[in-house]
C-alpha cells in the first residue's frame, strides 16, 4: 500500500522570536499540496528566516526522512526519530508511535533548539512537521485536518 510524506522544517533565530518576524514565522503553513509524481519520494518543504519563511519545495527518498516507518497486518506504523539527541528541550518521554489505517494521515511535529559548538553564536530554532499517510490520497491531502495529530513541541525559552 502507499506511502506519502511531507517534511516540513522552519528554521529561525532569536531575531524571530518576537514582533513581526513571530507572526510571519507562526503563520507558516504546516501542510502542503503535493507535487506532481510523488510516488516513493517525501515532498521536502524548507522555510528559513533569512527567506521571510518563504516556502522552498524539492523531495527525498522517503527512507532518507527522519521517520521510522514500518507496515505490517494492514498498518502503517510512524514514529519520528529525534535527532541530533543532544538538541533541546530534552525529551524524556515520547508519545507511541501512531498506527495508520488505510486513508488515515498524521501530522506529528517537534522542535529543537541548538547552540553553536563554539557558542559564538546565538541559538538555531527548529519546528520539524512530518504529515505521513498510508494508502490512496489527494494531492491537497496534507491542506486537510489530520486523522491524528501529535504535538511534541517543547519550551525553547
Amino acid at each position: 500500500m502507499g506511502i506519502t510524506g511531507q517534511w516540513i522544517r522552519t528554521t529561525w533565530t532569536k531575531e524571530s522570536r518576537g514582533g513581526e518576524a513571530a507572526t510571519r514565522r507562526n503563520a507558516a503553513p504546516v501542510g502542503f499540496a503535493l507535487p506532481q509524481g510523488q510516488a516513493a519520494f517525501a515532498h521536502v518543504v524548507r522555510m528559513h528566516e533569512d527567506d521571510g519563511f518563504e516556502p522552498y519545495a524539492g523531495r527525498q527518498d522517503l527512507g532518507k526522512v527522519d521517520v521510522q516507518l514500518r507496515e505490517a497486518d494492514g498498518r502503517l506504523k510512524v514514529f519520528p526519530r529525534v535527532q541530533p539527541l543532544f538538541a533541546l528541550p530534552p525529551r524524556q518521554r515520547r508519545p507511541p508511535a501512531v498506527r495508520l489505517a488505510s486513508g488515515q494521515w498524521v501530522r506529528w511535529q517537534l522542535n529543537y533548539r541548538f547552540s553553536s559548538a563554539a557558542g559564538i553564536r546565538g541559538w538555531t530554532y527548529w519546528l520539524d512537521t512530518f504529515n505521513i499517510a498510508y494508502g490512496p490520497v489527494g494531492a491537497e491531502v496534507f491542506l486537510s485536518e489530520p486523522t491524528v495529530f501529535i504535538d511534541e513541541r517543547g519550551p525553547l525559552r
